[in-house]
Order: structure tokens, then sequence, then C-alpha cells
């Protein structure tokens, strides 16, 4: 791989692939990469360049598949009755409006590629969306290589590395009496889904179920977690999402949230408010909320 910790960068007025390799207090330190997803990437030689920005790792995407419910301590915040691991799971929710469910497979809804935003962008919101914004920060996994019915085993050979996300999320849309109980219109809107700094290769995160990251506003832990605590790995959620359906190259898995969302506690977004999502020793996306 020619990559460490993919990232995407503007000089010259042009955007360019490269591998992150430093960072300090004026910016970022990255070697130019040729290529694209779809072509691979190559090296063009060992020139250190100088940027102070950078962009969403992923110039587009095919689509972005995420997951609802899937860590433990998440389950047990929306007030679950019983949890029982390993497909035996059955919940009930006394959270007023919002019912979360486990059931045997994944809860899978989906954003679309407009939806991908750049680890340091403002995310401007919708006049309507605004009174209910809450956050979900994620560990998110880029698929490398087309995959279609992949066993679990050899799941993470599909995987050309992973980031964090924020999979934010326009509450007021996800009510049943407004939604039927469908997600994905309140996760869908322009740029909900804030991917970065970079791609960390497979290299970097041997494995997926040893990371451990977490999310503030304004600087104030709202949720950490271990990924050790999902429900269904990463690995799983690669088999089940391939089974009898093509994932593209390029797609990406946001794959679930942690305790500690803004609607549990009644904590929502404000104007002005900035989200980090932090995946510990490897980097951070910072937001800014910029309510229309």
């Amino acid at each position: 791989m020619t990559f460490d910790k993919l990232v995407r960068f503007e000089a010259e007025g042009r955007a360019y692939y490269g591998n992150l390799v430093g960072t300090n207090a004026d910016g970022f330190q990255v070697t130019k990469l040729g290529g694209n997803l779809a072509d691979g990437f190559t090296s063009h030689g060992n020139e250190v360049i100088s940027v102070s920005k950078l962009l969403c790792p992923l110039e587009s995407t095919p689509i972005v598949q995420c997951v609802g419910v899937n860590y433990g301590k998440h389950a047990t915040e929306a007030k679950a009755s019983e949890i029982l691991r390993e497909n035996k799971i059955v919940m009930t929710n006394t959270a007023p409006e919002l019912k979360l469910t486990v059931p045997k497979y994944p809860v899978i809804f989906s954003k679309p590629a407009d939806a991908l935003a750049g680890p340091t962008d403002d995310i401007h919101i919708h006049k309507d969306a605004q009174e209910k914004m809450d956050y979900e920060g994620e560990l998110a996994v880029v698929i490398g290589r087309d995959a279609k019915n992949v066993s679990e085993e050899d799941a993470l050979d599909y995987v050309l590395g992973y980031t964090v996300g924020n999979d934010l999320s326009a509450r007021t849309f996800q009510m049943p009496n407004n939604s039927g109980g469908q997600y994905g219109y309140a996760k869908s809107f322009d740029s909900f889904a804030p991917l970065g700094p970079a791609i960390w290769s497979s290299k970097l995160v041997p494995d997926p179920q040893k990371l451990h990251y977490l999310l503030r506003v304004n600087g104030e832990v709202r949720q950490e977690t271990g990924t050790d605590d999902m429900i269904w790995s990463v690995r799983q959620i690669i088999a089940h999402l391939s089974r009898g359906t093509t994932l593209r190259k390029g797609t990406v898995i946001m794959t679930g949230t942690p305790a500690g969302v803004g609607f549990f506690q009644q904590k929502f977004l404000n104007d002005g408010d900035v989200i980090e999502v932090e995946l510990e020793g490897l980097g951070k996306i910072s937001n800014k909320m910029v309510f229309d």
C-alpha cells in the first residue's frame, strides 16, 4: 500500500491525494500521491509539502452505509430492558418519542454522497433541521475494492482503511410521528457526514475492535468508547452488507455510535457549537455548526 494516512489537500488551485507524514502548529506535512481510488495510488516521490487545511479524504463515494444501535452502552442508554448479545437480543425502550430496538440483524440506513464533508468544514444546517440537531461520533470504514458475499473471515481484506466521522442527525425528522420510524431523511442533509482527517491504513489499524475514540462539544466530552463495545464487529457488518449486494469501492460504512448522544441527555446542538471526534493516537475532526 502506498499510504499510511491517506489525505486530500489543495495546492496551486488543485486538489490532490497525499500521505500525511506529520503535523505541527502551522498545519500538515504531506507527500503527494498520484492516482485515485478507482485506479489506485502511486507515489510521487518524497518531497514534503506543507499545507494549512485538509479536505475530506474521499473526493466522492458511491454511498454511505450506516449502522444503528451498535454499541451495548448506547443500547443501555436507550433504556433497554434486556440486552442479549450473539443475536439473541430483546429490547424495549421507555424514553419519550424515540424507540430503539436491536433486532437479529444490524439496523441499516444510508446517506447520499453529498453528505460527505471535510474534517474542519463548517456544517450549514437548514432552518427546519435546527430544533433537535444531534451528533453521533463513529468509526468509519472505507471499502477498498468491490465486495460481494464476503465472509467474516475475509472481510477486512476488502478494507481500504479507517477514519472517524460524525453521523449528524436532525432528530425532528427522526421522530416516529414525523418519519414513520425511518432514519434516512433525518441524517441525509448535505454535509451530515464529515470525515477525516485521514484514512488510516490497516498497517496502523490492524484490529478495528481495539480502538478508542471520543466526541466533544465545545470541549466537553459527551461520548467516549472502545470499539470493543460494538454489538456487531466490523467483520460482521461487512459480511452482512455484502450479502447478495455489491459494496462498491469507496463505499463508506459508519459503524454506529456509543452512549452519550444528545437526544437521551436532551442536550441538542446550537448555532456555533464545535464538535470534535477524535480517534485516540491517530487524529480528529472538528466541525462548527452554522444555523442558516
